[in-house]
């Protein structure tokens, strides 16, 4: 009955991918909680930070940070690619790497360059099939980002800015929604952009202008504002994608470990029927066999 053993080896085989499955299910399930906390802990102070350097923009201050300057006549632009450094987390990194993609044709289409920052193996090694521009990287980040990595890499990207070497530098990522649903965004870092203010005065009622003083004095103060936001902004962003990582990687592993158990009953029933047949088959021949004699 050769049939019958291969089917068994592959109900075996199916079963031991099943407690894989599972077991990483239950793996993602614990760090998902985790980095939910993290990212939710991060959240209200990158907001804050971001309406505060999105004011002064508005504000008019005595000194313009380079980050406040707009380059209109340059043709090059800045990605910092935030993915995830291991796989099995479903179509999480391909969404984002679709979307970026879709931004390099239209850029390219337009005649301008674009260079980039990898923070995750997956995006690495994207960009490097794509042939695009790579600046630095930083990959095998683990479970919990840590800013002093992260820093390094995006301050070559934003050294270029203050040189007047790139027009804009925006940061994809993976949003986490739910744990059901992670959206894919490409936001703008620099220059900072007034459009959210607008849109916060327009839905708040009547617009004013923003003012501030400053102490000890505007330069030292806007520096290090400006500083922190960047850190705030980036260090989010991961916070965000290790948080849709894992939510990710859970709903994979619970459907991968749903498909297999109804593979697993589809090939118990075709082994109970081959060996149903089986010993049909021996019953007739003893059965011939008798009437013969």
């Amino acid at each position: 009955m050769a049939a019958g053993k291969e089917i068994r080896g592959k109900i075996k085989s199916v079963e031991n991918t099943k407690k894989i499955t599972k077991a990483m299910e239950m793996v993602a399930a614990s760090k998902m909680r985790k980095a939910q906390e993290r990212m939710r802990a991060a959240r209200p102070y990158s907001n804050k930070v971001r309406d505060i350097a999105t004011h002064l923009g508005q504000a008019n201050p005595e000194y313009f940070h380079p980050f406040m300057k707009k380059h209109p006549h340059v043709k090059a632009h800045g990605f910092i690619v935030v993915t995830t450094d291991k796989g099995l987390c479903g179509g999480m990194n391909t969404n984002i790497l679709r979307l970026l993609t879709a931004r390099l044709k239209d850029l390219q289409a337009q005649g301008e360059t674009a260079q980039t920052v990898a923070i995750g193996n997956k995006g690495l090694g994207f960009l490097n099939r794509v042939g695009a521009k790579v600046l630095a990287q930083v990959v095998q980040l683990g479970d919990t980002p840590h800013l002093e990595r992260l820093i390094g890499p995006v301050k070559v990207m934003l050294d270029a800015y203050s040189k007047g070497e790139l027009a804009s530098v925006s940061i994809c990522f993976t949003r986490f929604i739910n744990t059901m649903k992670q959206e894919a965004v490409i936001e703008q870092l620099l220059p900072l952009s007034a459009d959210k203010m607008a849109q916060e005065t327009l839905a708040s009622g009547p617009t004013h202008s923003w003012d501030y003083l400053y102490e000890p004095e505007p330069q030292a103060v806007i520096d290090d504002l400006l500083v922190r936001y960047v850190e705030a902004l980036v260090y989010q962003a991961v916070a965000e994608n290790m948080a849709s990582e894992q939510s990710a990687r859970m709903v994979a592993m619970k459907s991968a470990t749903d498909n297999a158990g109804n593979v697993i009953g589809e090939l118990k029933l075709v082994y109970n029927k081959t060996r149903q047949a089986a010993i049909t088959k021996e019953l007739s021949e003893i059965v011939a066999g008798a009437a013969a004699v």
